[in-house]
């Protein structure tokens, strides 16, 4: 499985923030993002490596760099004029240095470090799919409370976060659309086909969007990811499997993870973002990290620009009103700590252990600059043992499950969040991959009830509605003596659960 939300998202120190959002914050609000594809034969030819360069705004600059990379051994694959940002392929080792030297480029750097082949994620273990026997078993439980949906008795975490009476008041616009950036999203499940939205979606693998009938859904029923996410998030009450937190909104799915090692490179991420905003979608949920790296540092010049180009395109979608939440990870890391060892990078070929300063290398894009970074949490209101966390870090907390500390009294038991997979098929898996499409799901519901509000605007509802949750007394989740997780803040904002843990009820009140 790719890197889905077992990765970590970091916080960009200020002068970084700052710089990069200084480089975009002049983009004319006129003019289309739409990548300008470049002819076919190039983008299949696949020379070595994927790079970015990254350029000033003005077309003049934009095209004399088109013109450079030919030059320098490369060969542009498609355009995003509107952040200045290029997709080159080429074989030249030295391309990185030879384009960064042309007058105009701000940064560039390639996207991986192994050869192309003819995208990331943060669930925490396999997923454990619902038998014929549990499932039934369950019906029985639902059935009792009126107006639930036949799995809804294990649906815990709707309860926690007060989903299921929010739904009874508003369950969400249908003019409220959130994308998937993801591993593709199986339209056709029963529980997603009445809330989906086809126009919406895309394959954008390789840094260009395919919109063809169907380029959305998972590649094998092994890619349930991006399924799983979109259920959490709009499963409609249908009287169908289970309910999602805002049941009347529209979910999208973008797919962007690779076929052959399900890896979620840059040039995929940008170009999610890029049409995301440009297809009117209002928030997008984004629980893996970029690959190769789970940590960018500014330092390096590959890494930089893979900051530089994923953050153009989501401040694009900023400023197009969108609002992006991303999972924290599953290292358990404190993301506001001195130093973290990274012995997962790259990870598309022979990762090197490095200490990183998590202030200054970065999680892409969990810790870019407005992105709402999201915790887990179990059935018991806790950190869950698994999710990332760090004050300053944090901005809210959602469930995520936790299989092995906080057990619900429900009909199967299972600590973890169940939702919809590939083929209509149901099952439980935990993670923050899970957390940020709740805490998707409950802005979805803050945009439906304020649907003039800004991205920056649904930022601070999303963290007015959240219940503030102190930082526990002791930490100690397994029994042996020594805390396992050390939460700084007071009550009101914290590192485990940043302003507190959102709140689906309230948010439609």
């Amino acid at each position: 499985m790719p890197h889905l939300r077992s990765r970590r998202r970091l916080a960009l120190a200020v002068p970084v923030v700052l710089s990069l959002t200084a480089s975009l914050g002049f983009l004319p609000a006129a003019a289309s993002a739409a990548p300008q594809a470049e002819t076919s034969a190039q983008a299949v030819d696949a020379p070595n490596l994927a790079y970015v360069v990254n350029t000033k705004l003005d077309r003049r600059t934009i095209e004399a760099v088109k013109k450079a990379v030919p030059a320098a051994g490369g060969t542009v694959v498609t355009t995003y004029e509107k952040i200045g940002v290029i997709v080159v392929h080429s074989s030249n080792p030295d391309f990185g240095k030879e384009i960064r030297k042309v007058r105009g480029v701000q940064s560039a750097g390639a996207t991986r470090t192994t050869p192309l082949t003819a995208a990331g994620s943060t669930d925490e273990g396999s997923a454990q799919f619902l038998s014929k026997e549990q499932a039934a078993k369950v019906e029985s439980a639902s059935a009792a409370t009126p107006d639930s949906e036949p799995l809804e008795a294990d649906q815990w975490d709707l309860r926690a976060i007060g989903a299921d009476k929010a739904a009874k008041i508003n369950p969400g616009s249908s003019k409220v659309t959130v994308a998937v950036i993801d591993t593709g999203v199986d339209d056709t499940h029963p529980d997603l086909a009445p809330n989906f939205s086809a126009s919406q979606s895309a394959n954008c693998v390789g840094g260009v969007a395919d919109t063809s009938e169907g380029a959305w859904r998972p590649y094998t029923a092994d890619d349930y990811h991006g399924t799983h996410v979109a259920g959490e998030i709009a499963a409609a009450r249908n009287g169908i499997g289970v309910a999602g937190v805002a049941p009347g909104v529209k979910v999208s799915g973008i797919k962007v993870s690779d076929p052959d090692n399900g890896l979620f490179y840059p040039e995929s991420v940008v170009c999610a973002f890029v049409f995301a905003a440009d297809h009117g979608v209002e928030i997008t949920n984004n629980s893996y990290y970029v690959d190769p790296w789970l940590y960018n540092c500014m330092d390096d010049p590959d890494q930089r620009a893979i900051v530089d180009a994923v953050n153009r395109a989501q401040l694009y979608a900023q400023h197009k009103g969108l609002l992006n939440l991303a999972s924290a990870g599953n290292s358990n890391h404190d993301l506001d700590s001195d130093a973290i060892v990274d012995d997962s990078s790259p990870d598309d070929s022979t990762p090197v252990e490095r200490t990183i300063d998590p202030h200054e290398c970065f999680d892409v894009p969990t810790q870019l600059p407005g992105v709402v970074t999201v915790s887990a949490t179990g059935v018991q209101n806790l950190k869950s043992y698994y999710s990332t966390y760090g004050k300053g870090v944090i901005d809210v907390a959602a469930p995520g499950g936790d299989r092995l500390y906080q057990i619900p009294d429900t009909p199967s038991k299972n600590g973890r969040i169940l939702s919809t997979m590939p083929n209509g098929q149901y099952a439980f898996l935990q993670g923050t991959s899970m957390a940020s499409p709740h805490a998707a799901g409950v802005a979805a519901l803050l945009k439906s009830t304020h649907p003039k509000a800004t991205s920056a605007q649904l930022q601070a509802l999303l963290k007015a509605q959240a219940d503030a949750t102190a930082c526990p007394e002791s930490y100690d989740q397994d029994g042996n003596g020594t805390q396992d997780a050390v939460c700084k803040g007071g009550k009101h904002v914290n590192g485990f659960y940043g302003y507190g843990i959102v709140n689906a009820l309230r948010a439609v009140k």
